[in-house]
């Protein structure tokens, strides 16, 4: 898997649902995995920016995300709870889209509950920067793009 490999904006890939992955599955996941690890490298090493992407995003249609900040977390069948009322708005930034910002909101406080790939059971409490970069990421999962988040009309620039 490769930095080309992404699947952009208008690919109607992007706004289907995943289906979770089944323990009988880790093996055959560890590659993938680190195809998902190496795609983040090469987007930071290309736009400066990138620190998760979601399975589908590369047409792997499976409830996985990989964090890649310092090493990498496979992250299977996240849910996310405890979300709080308190948001925060940002510009919102996309590797399927890579050149535009959205403007949104996400919750500044939440609870994510992930197996890792031995099966191992995680929670994770998350607020700001990474509670967004999850809840971006969980979207993904459920064919949801930052933007179909958007505030309003007016909500999207290209970078800089």
């Amino acid at each position: 898997m490769h930095l080309q490999d992404i699947i952009l904006l208008g690919d109607p890939r992007l706004y289907e649902k995943c289906i979770p992955v089944e323990q009988s599955e880790l093996e055959g996941l560890k590659p993938i995995v680190a195809g998902l690890a190496n795609v983040i490298l090469e987007f930071r090493a290309k736009y400066k920016a990138g620190r998760a992407i979601a399975a589908p995003q590369l047409g792997i249609m499976k409830r996985l995300i990989v964090l890649n900040i310092d090493n990498p977390i496979a992250i299977i069948n996240p849910e996310l709870y405890d979300c709080s009322e308190e948001m925060m708005e940002l510009w919102d930034d996309c590797m399927s889209f890579p050149n535009l910002l959205v403007r949104l909101k996400r919750h500044r406080y939440c609870k994510m509950k992930f197996r890792d790939l031995d099966w191992n059971e995680h929670i994770w409490e998350l607020k700001d920067d990474m509670s967004e970069l999850m809840q971006h990421e969980y979207d993904h999962l459920d064919g949801i793009l930052a933007t179909q988040r958007a505030i309003d009309e007016h909500s999207f620039k290209w970078k800089p």
